[in-house]
């Protein structure tokens, strides 16, 4: 008998996870309230006084922010000898900027909202787990931490994650959570590199300088270039270009243009020859006299894995087999988890239930796997923690 079905064989876990079903609409209203708190990378201090209360209120010991207003709290071991602590984080940012209207509208099993799977659920998840513990005592030999922590999303280049994972260390075991991506387990990172390349020329006036270079037609043409890059589909490598900027007015010729720019791989020889590709580019567009391109490195995923044989993602699979579903789908992708795994440190990144849309003001979420998202949460946290 494996670790996890020997787990759900105990009364009180048995208890708990039946209890799931009937929590839904609970579950789902926590969600909403979570997502109607505008929570953009680096914006998250009204967010996280929320949590911060949620977690409180559960009654988790040692409850604290720190300056980046990441939010802890400590469902505490059964005794002082405790293991090596496990920490479950979920991200309390969003894509959305400042303004962005988030009314959710709801469709049956469906809710719809900016933010909502991603990762508001998310951090609903953890709230739900924490008082799961609590009210059905499932005393564990190890802490349990709970984690909302910030700069996930954007050009947060995981801050939040790597100071929980300086905090805690190697010792710790982490499972981060995401309020999407149920029945996927992900356990290897993918390399992630962002950059803001540049353009500036002398400019001058549409008329009057006509001929003079300009710093967006080359930031055009540099775009356009990037995009006939080849992109090999094994390992998966990507770009994306997602903001431009520049210009001073439609009759001026632009003395400034700038892009942001996304680079990812499964592996690190691939991205890293896609970077020097783009370079390559930046020095060819480059002209002394009256072009400078210039490229700065604003992000840094770095990439890494732990085994598939590993006990923690052998937990994972088998909490998702046991809560119905047979054929787990084993991903790489970029998350908080790309932080402990890049050093070797145990981590797995689980999904709740189904989400569409992310990064869209149209992200929906379907609730119809929350239940068994919870429970295989349940599971895999009680199984790490020496349940």
């Amino acid at each position: 008998m494996n670790r996890i079905n020997k787990i759900a064989q105990d009364r009180r876990v048995q208890k708990a996870l039946a209890g799931f079903d009937g929590r839904i609409s609970q579950i789902t209203d926590l969600t909403i309230a979570i997502q109607q708190i505008p929570a953009p990378t680096f914006h998250e201090a009204e967010r996280a006084a929320f949590i911060q209360a949620q977690f409180e209120a559960l009654g988790l010991q040692d409850v604290s922010q720190d300056e980046l207003h990441n939010v802890y709290g400590r469902y505490p071991a059964a005794s002082l000898s405790s293991p090596h602590p496990v920490v479950v984080s979920a991200h309390s940012d969003t894509v959305f900027p400042p303004g962005t209207d988030l009314t959710v509208q709801r469709n049956g099993r469906t809710i719809h909202g900016p933010g909502i799977g991603d990762n508001s659920a998310g951090v609903a998840g953890i709230l739900t787990l924490a008082q799961t513990l609590a009210a059905y005592d499932l005393p564990c030999p190890a802490d349990i931490w709970f984690v909302a922590n910030v700069g996930e999303e954007g050009l947060g280049d995981l801050c939040g994650m790597r100071r929980v994972v300086e905090r805690f260390g190697e010792e710790a075991v982490y499972i981060v959570v995401e309020g999407g991506l149920y029945g996927q387990i992900s356990h290897r990172g993918i390399g992630v590199q962002r950059y803001r390349i540049q353009v500036e020329t002398p400019g001058g006036h549409s008329w009057g300088n006509f001929g003079q270079p300009s710093a967006i037609h080359v930031l055009g043409r540099l775009i356009a270039a990037i995009d006939d890059l080849p992109a090999p589909r094994q390992p998966k490598t990507t770009y994306n270009v997602g903001v431009i900027e520049g210009g001073t007015s439609i009759n001026t010729i632009a003395q400034k243009a700038s892009l942001l720019l996304d680079l990812r791989s499964e592996d690190s020889a691939a991205l890293a020859d896609l970077v020097a590709a783009v370079t390559a580019l930046v020095q060819q567009f480059a002209q002394p006299a009256q072009v400078s391109v210039t490229m700065e490195m604003i992000g840094n995923r770095p990439a890494g894995g732990i085994p598939a044989d590993t006990p923690l993602v052998q937990w994972a699979e088998a909490a998702l087999r046991f809560v119905g579903r047979p054929y787990p789908h084993f991903i790489t992708s970029s998350t908080d988890a790309n932080i402990p795994l890049s050093l070797g440190y145990t981590a797995v990144c689980v999904g709740l239930t189904e989400s569409n849309n992310a990064h869209r003001l149209d992200e929906y979420l379907d609730t119809q796997y929350l239940a068994a998202g919870m429970s295989q949460l349940l599971l895999l946290t009680l199984a790490a923690a020496g349940y």
